[in-house]
């Protein structure tokens, strides 16, 4: 009844009328046991329905209407209302149709192999985009250790509606994340509903690919205010894919203990060697890894006492005669490439850095 607009007590006092036409305020107030001003009032709802007429023989009671008339007015008036809300839809419908093709029709918005955006608000906008369309899986690398609480926050929603609707979503962090509470507490929920969390000491860059058929990776691996770009193009696509499967492959579930080599080393160990040996400072170093500086200076300066260097130089010719350096390290550091964990990075366009205020599959 409440669907007619009857609450509780309109339907209560509806009941009694049906029973004893002709009851008085007080007769109703006594056998609901309601003070009188309740029931008196309640009685003017029902007025206002048409439900209830004021008697013309006894001024101080109401009269019932006709059932039959009376509730099928009510429900006259529900179908109406129905009616405009129906015709309001359509009408909202139509107006999202036109902004849409509005939007679209935009320089800034037409869908190319690779579209720059920037702006957080436009940067937002891609990534909620994309999210909300995901039908099969969204992957992401999500470097720089602890992620922004704004961050977390905003990716929350996005990624709890894409494992709903049955996507795979996938996440790889930087091992570092397990000294970071918020960042843990976010991929150990991601785990819980659904989705699929895993680890490793460095990552090649910051990116997010939805259904393997477009990803979103930053302008500049340095200056991430500088815009993102959206990249649709077959090959570029298919290629940030690889790579992500590669480093899934190398990676350790969250809830995995870490596993040494067979020299002893940590996997964050072994990324500082490499790191190290590819000639970076302590600032990269410790930026890559997601910890701090002066983290990442106690790991070198571990490192350097168990090889027994007195500099970095040494360290790095030590390691490579113990074979304590990464796989291909020492034959990338020859030609003058680049990788990560033996694993080549892509150059140009997929070069990234750090997030904008939406990460993840948010």
């Amino acid at each position: 009844m409440g669907q007619l607009g009857l609450d509780s007590d309109a339907e209560a006092v509806y009941r009694i009328l049906l029973k004893l036409p002709k009851a008085g305020v007080s007769e109703i107030a006594d056998g609901l046991g309601w003070p009188v001003a309740r029931a008196r009032a309640t009685l003017d709802r029902l007025a206002e329905l048409t439900l209830v007429r004021n008697s013309s023989e006894e001024p101080d009671k109401v009269r019932l209407v006709n059932p039959e008339f009376g509730l099928s007015g009510l429900l006259h008036r529900q179908e109406q209302e129905l009616a405009r809300h129906q015709q309001a839809v359509a009408t909202s419908r139509l107006a999202i149709t036109q902004m849409l093709t509005e939007y679209e029709s935009s320089p800034t918005a037409r869908t190319d192999e690779v579209r720059r955006y920037t702006g957080l608000d436009a940067i937002n906008s891609q990534i909620e985009r994309l999210s909300y369309g995901a039908e099969s899986s969204i992957e992401v690398f999500a470097p720089r250790g602890a992620q922004p609480l704004a961050a977390l926050k905003a990716a929350r929603p996005l990624d709890q509606g894409a494992v709903e609707r049955g996507v795979q979503v996938r996440y790889i962090y930087l091992d570092s994340i397990r000294n970071d509470p918020p960042t843990l507490n976010y991929a150990r929920w991601l785990q819980d509903i659904g989705g699929e969390v895993r680890v490793l000491p460095q990552l090649p860059l910051r990116m997010i690919i939805y259904d393997r058929r477009a990803a979103i990776v930053p302008i500049d691996p340095e200056a991430s205010l500088l815009g993102v770009m959206v990249l649709q193009g077959a090959g570029v696509v298919t290629a940030l894919v690889s790579l992500f499967q590669q480093i899934w492959e190398q990676s350790q579930p969250i809830g995995e203990a870490r596993e040494a080599t067979p020299d002893g080393l940590t996997p964050q160990e072994q990324a500082v060697l490499d790191l190290l040996f590819d000639g970076h400072t302590d600032d990269v170093v410790a930026r890559k890894l997601g910890v701090s500086v002066r983290t990442g200076r106690r790991i070198t300066a571990d490192l350097l006492a168990r090889l027994g260097a007195r500099s970095r130089f040494q360290a790095g010719a030590l390691a490579m005669e113990r074979g304590w350096l990464g796989p291909g390290t020492a034959d990338t550091a020859a030609v003058g490439g680049a990788t990560v964990n033996g694993v080549a990075a892509v150059s140009g366009a997929a070069a990234v850095g750090a997030a904008p205020v939406v990460a993840g599959g948010g």
